[in-house]
């Protein structure tokens, strides 16, 4: 079957897949939490319906998406039509994360297919529940030519990159992404990478204390902190500190109970190694709020750390679990400082009333993304694009970008026949003085 050509093949497909998903949205939930104790709520509001509505938006879309666009045609060139066409790469290999192991599995291939590629998806091993169910899904959705699930481990992913691919979509660590980028290059694959880093969450003095504790705690607790937007680390203005610290302290009880343990709303960390590593950032002395662990459990509870060295280990790397470090500012020199020691991140954060603080703190830092007075949220308006910069990630996608994302744009000039001057054919000759006025003249 030829996707390459078929709007109406892509679509169908979409609509199948769509129709599968909700079927098997309760069995979804429930894989999500047997790999990780998901809450409910926060697979539905990040996984599933955020999937269901990408799909309906692009099923809505995918002719608009995919036609012929007309451009205005260079002087140059007259008479002419020029126009940009969009078509397929071709075979597309997806790496999906565990952290949010369905919708940043599906979401990128609903975008390939749309687009018209052939699809294959390596869900991640570290979540086996939801990559069996991503398996099934696929197989009642797609033509096996179309679009395949594989799964595996590290030597299957690393097989996989051995391959020749037409565009290769990656998310995940920076360390992994550095490899996946020496693989793409082997064969000059593009490639998208939507990796990570240290999100800093700047709050300054004329800040809504209590609001902005309420925002943060949702987005850095949320997936027990296993989401790589959200905030890594807090700058907040040294007056300020004890006050926001007590605010963090009662809107963390008020979201999980004083034993965040038993809470049915906090999620567990992935598996037994990543807890261990989180523990190891853990130093006891500073914790001021959480620090309980439970290996067995894979359970490690919200906790407030007074940072006073950016030179731990707890600032070395992206924490990407529920441990949050708290480091006070004295000035704007300080947080240029601090920011300015990490690389690009993937999202920057910033809480105040000033507007004047919020724009310099928007256009000063490169960061992929963000919010002013809020977290995490930039990542479900479709009309922005979602991606990092430098070692947060190359490419962005979302929305229409999305299908853009997995699109080769092909720009053609259509000349006409009943003109053709004679300026740029030799013999050159008393044609230069004509051609730089033309030239200076555009």
């Amino acid at each position: 079957m030829n996707y390459k050509l078929n709007i109406s093949s892509r679509k169908e497909a979409l609509i199948k897949l769509l129709d599968v998903i909700i079927k098997h949205e309760n069995e979804i939930i429930q894989a999500l939490y047997d790999d990780f104790k998901k809450p409910p709520f926060e697979s539905i509001a990040t996984e599933t319906s955020y999937v269901i509505s990408e799909l309906k938006d692009t099923i809505k879309n995918i002719r608009k998406w995919s036609k012929i666009r007309r451009v205005f045609p260079s002087v140059l060139n007259f008479p002419s039509t020029d126009y940009i066409v969009k078509e397929p790469y071709g075979k597309v290999l997806i790496i999906a994360p565990w952290n949010y192991p369905f919708q940043l599995a599906i979401c990128p291939l609903v975008s390939a297919v749309a687009a018209g590629n052939q699809v294959v998806l390596k869900p991640s091993e570290l979540t086996p529940k939801t990559s069996a169910i991503l398996l099934k899904i696929v197989e009642k959705s797609f033509q096996h030519q179309h679009v395949r699930v594989i799964e595996g481990g590290v030597e299957t992913a690393q097989k996989l990159l051995a391959q020749r691919w037409d565009y290769i979509f990656f998310t995940g660590s920076v360390a992994v992404g550095k490899i996946v980028a020496k693989a793409a290059a082997e064969h000059l694959t593009p490639v998208t990478l939507e990796l990570g880093g240290k999100n800093p969450c700047i709050i300054d003095e004329t800040a809504n204390l209590k609001l902005a504790a309420r925002r943060i705690v949702w987005g850095k607790f949320m997936n027990a902190g296993q989401t790589c937007i959200a905030p890594d680390y807090i700058l907040i203005q040294e007056d300020m500190k004890s006050h926001f610290v007590e605010f963090l302290k009662t809107e963390i009880t008020k979201a999980y109970g004083k034993n965040p343990k038993k809470s049915p709303d906090f999620a567990r960390i992935v598996n037994e190694k990543n807890c261990i590593r989180l523990m190891s950032l853990i130093e006891p002395e500073k914790v001021i709020f959480g620090g309980e662990t439970d290996i067995e459990d894979h359970y490690i509870a919200p906790t407030l750390i007074e940072e006073n060295s950016l030179d731990s280990l707890l600032m070395q790397e992206e924490i990407f679990g529920p441990i949050l470090p708290i480091i006070s500012y004295r000035d704007e020199k300080e947080i240029s400082q601090t920011i300015s020691r990490y690389e690009k991140p993937l999202a920057l954060y910033v809480f105040t009333d000033d507007r004047k603080f919020a724009r310099k703190i928007v256009t000063t830092f490169t960061f992929g993304g963000g919010c002013v007075n809020d977290t995490v949220i930039h990542f479900t308006n479709k009309r922005l694009p979602f991606g990092g910069v430098g070692h947060s990630g190359i490419g962005a996608y979302h929305g229409q970008l999305s299908f853009d994302t997995f699109s080769h744009k092909k720009g053609i000039v259509k000349k006409a026949n009943w003109l053709d001057l004679d300026l740029r054919y030799a013999p050159y000759a008393n044609k230069i003085n004509i051609l730089k006025k033309i030239l200076n003249w555009l």
